[in-house]
């Protein structure tokens, strides 16, 4: 490991060590008190995907802290695929139980989110109540809406997510930043790019993006798909992967797994570009060794596709009040600080710095890496389109792609 990356570690160190000295927001109102009365002694069963040892990890962590400051269990129930949750909280209801439920917390968003709260399944609106939730933005709207679906109070925000890219500067002088000139760089050099076959949710989101930049009238996406006009609307998608996949590594004969090989096809040097949901994953794995330090992190010009998770309280949960104290904790400045910091996990923080003091925003400068993401700053955020566009675009890549 060079030295930058050596100071870089450290300053991670100092960040943690400052971390355990630096106070909550206030919980000053009485009825917050009364909820923080409530909640001790209470079991949190966290249905949280449990794919990932850095998460794994940062969830024992926030359980340590929720039971010395506020005697609240946290289980982390691990998941492979929040569907199954929702299904589980919906065949509950069907059952009649509507106290005591399996759930008090479940990590969503997106279409998850929508079918529980269509279905009546969500506790709320809680997330106004929470006193950490006044350090966001909370007009933005990756906090507002989740995939076009209004939040009104009945999800918490946890972490942010974007869309970037990253190349091996050795091998490619300039980054394609926009579809057209990716493809100009896959034109120019066969071979060196590919994305997850869909249903893989990054490579849904890999089309997704190309789908926004190709599209003549981008407002479409706001609004539910039609059926009957998919494919007119989205013949600009299929035309720019038809001349894609050819020049793509196997030539677009076969596509990687999942994000992951796609990381290890660049760090074998088999592709000069891949792409992440998480802003911070290639500065992470350059720190970790994953990839070389050559990477560097991009974006493209007009923005990319970016949304929020959040975490949901179900309908039934049995510890309500101690759900909501675990969602307040999940916002606090020591907890998204150490979310944020790459020796942890390196998800991006939903908080607005401009609300933080100068004590709680030096938690976050072990976290700033130019050397490495020298592609800081994101730029524009595309919004996701509304959640009824999946399922057309997954069919119909399946449609073309996967029969041949």
């Amino acid at each position: 490991m060079n030295q930058g990356l050596n100071t870089i570690a450290a300053l991670c160190v100092a960040a943690s060590a400052l971390t355990a000295h630096v106070t909550l927001a206030r919980d000053a109102s009485p009825q917050w008190q009364e909820t923080l009365d409530a909640a001790k002694g209470q079991t949190v069963y966290f249905n949280a995907w449990g794919g990932g040892d850095n998460i794994n990890a940062y969830i024992r962590w926030a359980g340590d802290e929720l039971k010395a400051r506020y005697d609240i269990e946290l289980s982390h129930v691990k998941v492979t695929d929040t569907a199954n949750v929702v299904s589980r909280i919906l065949a509950e209801k069907s059952a009649g139980r509507d106290v005591d439920g399996s759930v008090d917390l479940v990590w969503v968003n997106g279409e998850n989110f929508r079918s529980l709260k269509q279905n009546d399944l969500l506790f709320g609106p809680f997330s106004e109540q929470l006193p950490n939730l006044a350090l966001t933005d909370t007009t933005s709207v990756t906090l507002t809406n989740d995939f076009s679906t209004p939040v009104e109070g009945y999800e918490s925000p946890w972490g942010g997510a974007q869309l970037t890219f990253y190349y091996d500067s050795r091998r490619v002088e300039m980054a394609p930043n926009s579809a057209e000139k990716l493809l100009e760089f896959a034109q120019q050099n066969p071979g060196l790019f590919s994305y997850p076959a869909l249903p893989d949710f990054h490579g849904t989101t890999f089309v997704k993006q190309i789908l926004s930049e190709t599209i003549s009238d981008q407002s479409l996406l706001a609004s539910a798909a039609d059926p009957e006009l998919f494919l007119e609307q989205t013949e600009a998608l299929w035309d720019y992967l038809d001349q894609l996949h050819p020049l793509m590594w196997r030539e677009g004969a076969s596509f990687p797994s999942n994000i992951g090989q796609v990381m290890q096809l660049v760090d074998d040097s088999e592709l000069a570009i891949g792409f992440t949901f998480n802003p911070n994953d290639a500065a992470a794995a350059v720190l970790q060794g994953q990839l070389p330090s050559s990477v560097r992190s991009y974006v493209h010009e007009a923005g990319t596709i970016g949304n929020t998770h959040f975490v949901a309280i179900p309908y039934n949960s049995s510890a309500k009040q101690a759900a909501m104290v675990t969602a307040n904790f999940l916002l606090s400045p020591e907890a998204q600080a150490r979310k944020a910091n790459i020796e942890y996990w390196g998800d991006p923080s939903v908080l607005d710095s401009s609300k933080l003091s100068s004590e709680q925003q030096s938690l976050f400068q072990a976290n700033k890496l130019e050397s490495l993401l020298p592609a800081d700053q994101l730029g524009n955020t595309r919004q996701e389109p509304h959640v009824s566009w999946v399922e057309l675009i997954e069919a119909q890549w399946r449609e073309r792609y996967l029969s041949q």
